[in-house]
């Protein structure tokens, strides 16, 4: 196992929590590059006085697998979406040139995943830059959760192979941890009282997913946008099977901008006298005013928690959203190298989380 973790400016204490957890495998105790906290600095930045900037490698990586962490969302380095992403295409070329055997690039949110819909006369963001990344010498691209399925076929894999995990396990994992606990709450109180709802109709699979996992109920918001405007919702009809008055809904969705959705769906939501609402999401984006809306339906009684991962940086949002659960990735994340690396099965990764197996483990884990 000849390989290097490594991250760019927007990404480095993330990526020093997934080495620290790669270290607790017994195969990796004594391997090099990661029995080494600080591999991932092993990357300089230069920024000139006009703006422009040059990355620079400042150890010998050639013949090596280079795992890059990277992200050009809100990132601990607060760096802008757009120079976080050209110091990232400047990181791969330097890479490229020196000698890497193979660049993986680990971005668990891609910031211009909702940019994959393809117009006579608009740019299609995700594409950009996934095609830059490839034709740049990227080799295999890791991400969680992308904003649609289709958005996988936009890489060649001839050229870069791309791995969207499906990391609304650790969501649901979770739920169960936190809330459930024993399979006596989950056939008692979960599938008669629970229900999980989508935030549009593009979003019931997911919202499926996550009722089929748990044996609760479905419920599907229809919303009507209006595209001449971002982040923007007209009107919201909720379709549901089973009256939702007295049950405990979860929102469930990828992400959480402006909270513009989530806030008209909550309004919605209240209509039909439900115990509690809750939201749980995989990447919390949280743009202003999102951390304001959100406060103030925690105070009306409207909104009881948000539940989300720390794909995107969470530090200084965490204090100011009241009743925010920051579930951690790294774990997953070292798992997912550990099988690249080894050339183990990726399978399990894939596949539907099991509430009751899991159940049944936590309770023989515990006696």
């Amino acid at each position: 196992m000849n390989f290097i973790i490594t991250a760019t400016r927007s990404m480095r204490a993330y990526a020093a929590r997934v080495v620290e957890q790669l270290l607790k495998f017994p195969e990796f105790s004594n391997v090099r590059g990661v029995n080494d906290v600080d591999a991932v600095q092993i990357l300089r930045t230069d920024i000139f006085a006009d703006g422009e900037m040059e990355v620079v490698i400042e150890e010998s990586i050639r013949g090596k697998d280079v795992i890059l962490f990277t992200s050009c969302a809100r990132n601990e380095a607060n760096i802008d979406v757009n120079t976080a992403k050209i110091e990232l295409y400047h990181t791969i070329d330097a890479l490229k040139r020196g000698q890497a055997r193979k660049i993986i690039v680990f971005e668990p949110y891609v910031s211009c995943s909702r940019s994959d819909r393809t117009a006579r006369r608009s740019s299609v963001g995700l594409w950009c830059h996934l095609k830059t990344l490839a034709s740049m010498g990227t080799e295999h691209f890791i991400t969680y959760q992308l904003h649609s399925d289709k958005s996988k076929s936009m890489l060649d894999p001839n050229v870069c192979l791309i791995d969207d995990i499906p990391g609304h396990t650790l969501l649901k994992r979770h739920l169960c941890d936190a809330y459930i606990r024993n399979k006596g709450f989950l056939v008692n109180e979960v599938r008669p009282r629970w229900a999980f709802c989508s935030v549009d109709a593009g979003g019931e699979k997911l919202a499926r997913d996550f009722a089929n996992a748990f044996g609760a109920p479905l419920v599907v918001a229809h919303k009507q946008r209006d595209y001449t405007k971002a982040n923007t919702v007209e009107s919201i009809n909720i379709l549901s099977a089973e009256p939702l008055e007295g049950k405990v809904l979860w929102i469930v969705d990828d992400m959480v901008d402006t909270g513009g959705s989530v806030k008209s769906l909550i309004q919605a939501l209240h209509a039909h006298k439900p115990k509690e609402i809750n939201i749980a999401i995989m990447h919390a984006l949280f743009s202003s005013p999102a951390s304001t809306v959100l406060n103030q339906f925690i105070a009306d009684g409207l909104l009881n928690r948000i539940v989300a991962s720390d794909t995107v940086y969470h530090s200084n949002i965490a204090n100011q959203i009241i009743n925010l659960e920051v579930v951690p990735s790294a774990n997953l994340s070292a798992k997912i190298i550990k099988n690249i690396v080894m050339s183990k099965p990726m399978g399990k990764l894939f596949k539907a989380f099991d509430v009751e197996k899991y159940l049944d483990s936590q309770r023989l884990f515990n006696g």
